[in-house]
């Protein structure tokens, strides 16, 4: 009988993830794999708004030990940390990494070294591969989970996402990935268009964590304690927006069901471009009576919070 607990990938036709690579590298010729839908060629290595050509640029690659218990474990979450992001978040705390960086071309990294990093992690212990920043390099990630696969992985794989992913790009991974983790950043147009420089991104989380979750589920979690499959939803609270949170959390136990997994942040501080000049309003923190606000209206609605916000 095959093993529920083997990785999605494992259970796929011996071709099946090669033909899904090749699909989706043959996309990047006309680039709509995000929501932004550029339409550039990035085979010929040209770029727009992701700022990443033919191939994916990684910024770093560690065992995590900051990721939430269930990912974390023992050994560290393996996590491959890619430059430059297809949102503009002006409070981003990565800000070096997703958009302080210049347009990646050549500097990319070949599929046979991203599959390399992969098997480097899992020789380390590491209890899953979890790709921080995907969204806009997700035929790169197929691509190199071909020889990665053939080398010996055998790891649950996580995408680790701003939500903020095409229909398209979340069909190519049905049933290679594990465990989606999507932030769900804000819940309004108006402050998504300021903050985040993209209006349409409301709507399109909805739609995204929808199709992440008719794929793979509620997240599951072993007798260990480590995730296997299933969604796990992030939303980092923001000073001065109570309603955006409750809007979010009461959609998420409405949508997806009461049981739905969510690690409700409070760790928000000012960075990107939040100044005292530039967007005022956000230089500040979350205050505590407001994130416990929070914490109980997520415990009332029934859902399951991550044991570091309950």
């Amino acid at each position: 009988m095959d093993d529920p607990r083997r990785p999605a990938y494992a259970h796929l036709p011996p071709s099946e993830l090669a033909n899904r690579a090749a699909r989706a590298v043959a996309l990047l010729a006309d680039c709509r794999l995000c929501p932004r839908d550029c339409g550039v060629d990035r085979l010929a290595d040209r770029w727009s708004a992701c700022k990443t050509g033919r191939h994916a640029v990684v910024s770093s690659c560690f065992p995590h030990f900051g990721e939430e218990d269930c990912l974390r474990g023992r050994y560290g979450s393996g996590t491959i940390f890619f430059v430059h992001c297809n949102l503009r978040c002006v409070f981003c705390q990565n800000y070096d990494i997703s958009q302080g960086q210049r347009p990646a071309s050549t500097r990319g990294i070949s599929p046979s070294r991203l599959a390399a990093l992969m098997l480097e992690l899992q020789a380390r212990g590491c209890h899953n591969i979890n790709f921080v920043t995907p969204e806009h390099v997700v035929p790169q990630i197929l691509e190199a989970l071909v020889p990665a696969v053939e080398g010996g992985l055998r790891l649950p794989l996580v995408y680790n996402t701003s939500a903020y992913d095409s229909l398209e790009s979340l069909e190519l991974m049905d049933g290679v990935f594990d465990i989606y983790m999507p932030d769900f950043k804000l819940w309004s147009d108006e402050r998504s268009r300021e903050w985040l420089k993209a209006s349409d991104y409301p709507a399109t989380a909805r739609t995204a964590i929808c199709a992440m979750h008719d794929q793979v589920g509620p997240l599951d979690i072993d007798e260990a304690g480590l995730a296997r499959r299933g969604l796990l939803v992030r939303h980092l609270m923001m000073p001065g927006c109570f309603e955006e949170t409750a809007s979010i959390l009461r959609w998420l136990a409405e949508e997806l069901g009461p049981g739905t997994y969510v690690n409700l942040m409070d760790q928000y501080l000012p960075a990107g471009k939040v100044d005292g000049r530039h967007y005022p309003e956000l230089k500040r923190l979350v205050p505590v009576a407001e994130y416990a606000k929070a914490v109980r209206l997520a415990e009332d609605i029934g859902l399951r919070l991550d044991r570091r916000a309950a």
